[in-house]
């Protein structure tokens, strides 16, 4: 179900910090979206999160940077980078 892995970050002054867990962990477990797509992610440490392959990270990044601004959990100023790190290839050949 977690077959993606993704950096979730925040970017202020040019420099990257790994959002810590307990953000992550604020809008995995509050469904504020009533978006079911958003049940597949899980937060796996600071700056970590693993996400189900039908979560879409644009979207994600989107809600996530606004759920931490209801919060002021982000800076002011700051935004925040989703990248994904490791995806699997579904067209591999056995």
């Amino acid at each position: 179900m977690f077959a993606r892995k993704i950096r979730v970050e925040y970017e202020k002054h040019g420099e990257k910090h790994a959002c810590p867990l307990k953000w992550m962990d604020s809008f995995s477990m509050r469904n504020f979206t009533n978006a079911s797509v958003f049940d597949d992610t899980l937060p796996v440490s600071d700056g970590l999160m693993e996400i189900g392959a039908k979560v879409p990270t644009v979207s994600l990044r989107d809600n996530m940077e606004d759920w931490f601004r209801k919060k002021s959990y982000l800076p002011a100023g700051a935004t925040l980078v989703v990248t994904e790190i490791e995806r699997p290839n579904n067209n591999q050949k056995d």
